[in-house]
């Protein structure tokens, strides 16, 4: 259903598309459509048909075809995890990263990560980049060396207190090796955390497994740092409990030192005029435990869970960059690109000819970055893919019953299909009303939840 707020504000063009699209026969079809892709900016168009069809007697139970849809195209969610590009897609996706960092600190509803995990020790941890150069922030309740008391949307945040002396090669150098960083640093705590244990590495296998999840952040200055929780299971993951000596104070003390250790840093030869650097994680390192339920002062497991999950959607376009590659340096002045993050983005177009292997004009829009922002080992927690399948199920499950086929024995059903990809997107219209669906599907859950998080405060009151 649409009112007059929904076209309220749109410029000529699109509103006489949206009044066409509202009035058209099909809309109710197509505005269906949209809701099933939760609001999706960016929808895939697709052609074609399916029928499912019973084996045993060849009759035809359910027969389907986009020649009588709008358009005569099916819409389906793009899936973009980046909130710049679709942030209907991208809620679902940090909904899924929500569930799965939480199902590693809580346990899950299938049972396959217990809920004795909480029993574990974890830990919450910031490995943050090294300073490059003094630039504006927000110490405290004290002004910045500058002299300003800055506020959270001054855009000096961030920005070289002097440019001119501003190491951009390195912060560019140091986006680009921090998947590496970060491997050395996985490898150090194991060799830490079995030293502390009093085993060696062999018998740390024999005896615990050290699981983690974690997702990259680029801060204001346009350094990446990586949020992590790390967790001691027993051999077996988190079925079997951890060994006596594991401890949330332990595991911190093996983060620090192997953060610091002269093992956990890379080395970046000479090249043209750039001398030889030494790469390493920053000074500010932060360690804390996460506790099932906090007393206000301590993490606990949905706030971990819901920190996570907010940057999960995310990539660099928080400093002002493009959220795809750049062609040319010309693109910027387009793009009206801030100072700071220009000059780390010509920084990298500089060092390319000089590391070749690196790519790093290839990742400038992301300042130097080629890593993945949101990973886990592999027994940490369930995976995004189990999530999709389960809501994949979920809605065969409901369109099932809906035909009448939910007592169809599966074994005794062939499902033939034929599927083109016929586009993507929306018209300048279509664009305006997804949008307006896409604010009412969050409304609602934003609702849900808020009434879910009041029932949980009561029964825990009562309890």
């Amino acid at each position: 259903m649409t009112d007059t707020a929904t076209f309220a504000g749109l410029d000529p063009i699109t509103l006489g598309d949206a009044l066409r699209v509202a009035g058209s026969p099909g809309f109710a079809r197509w505005e269906d459509q949209i809701r099933r892709t939760g609001g999706c900016s960016k929808p895939i168009h697709l052609t074609g048909w399916t029928l499912t069809k019973d084996k045993t007697t060849g009759q035809t139970l359910y027969r389907y075809s986009t020649e009588d849809e709008p358009g005569g195209h099916l819409r389906v969610a793009c899936g973009n995890r980046r909130a710049s590009r679709c942030p209907a897609c991208a809620r679902t996706y940090s909904a899924d990263t929500y569930h799965l960092i939480r199902a590693g600190l809580a346990g899950d509803d299938t049972k396959e990560i217990p809920a004795t995990v909480r029993d574990h020790p974890r830990v919450f941890a910031t490995l943050t980049a090294p300073s490059f150069g003094s630039v504006h922030n927000q110490p405290g309740n004290r002004a910045c060396r500058c002299g300003t008391r800055h506020r959270e949307e001054d855009l000096a945040l961030g920005t070289p207190l002097d440019p001119d002396s501003y190491d951009y090669a390195g912060a560019v150098l140091f986006n680009n090796h921090a998947g590496q960083l970060w491997q050395r640093f996985t490898n150090r705590l194991r060799r830490e955390i079995a030293g502390r244990a009093g085993v060696t590495q062999v018998e740390l296998k024999e005896s615990a497994r050290i699981s983690y999840g974690k997702v990259a952040e680029f801060q204001k200055r346009g350094a990446i740092h990586f949020h992590v929780i790390v967790r001691i299971d027993g051999p077996d993951g988190p079925e079997t409990p951890p060994p006596h000596w594991a401890s949330p104070v332990l595991l911190e003390d093996a983060i620090r030192a192997a953060a610091a250790h002269s093992y956990t840093t890379i080395t970046v030869p000479a090249a043209g005029d750039e001398p030889s650097r030494t790469l390493r994680w920053g000074d500010q390192l932060d360690v804390r435990p996460v506790k099932a339920f906090g007393d206000g002062s301590e993490l606990t497991e949905q706030a971990v869970a819901s920190y996570v999950a907010k940057y999960a959607t995310k990539a660099a376009e928080n400093t002002g960059t493009l959220d795809r590659r750049i062609g040319e340096l010309a693109e910027l002045d387009r793009h009206d690109v801030p100072d700071h993050t220009r000059c780390l983005i010509r920084a990298c177009k500089e060092l390319d000819p000089l590391y070749p292997d690196r790519r790093l004009w290839a990742w400038a829009h992301m300042l130097g970055f080629r890593g993945h922002f949101s990973t886990k080992s592999r027994r940490y927690s369930i995976t995004l893919g189990a999530l999709r399948q389960a809501r994949a199920d979920y809605r065969a499950a409901e369109q099932a019953e809906v035909l009448g086929l939910d007592d169809v024995d599966p074994d005794t059903v062939l499902v033939l299909a034929d599927w083109q990809y016929a586009g993507n997107g929306h018209s300048p219209g279509e664009s305006a009303l997804a949008a307006t669906i896409a604010r009412d599907l969050q409304l609602n859950r934003d609702t849900a939840r808020e009434a879910l998080h009041d029932l949980r405060a009561q029964k825990g009151a009562e309890q």
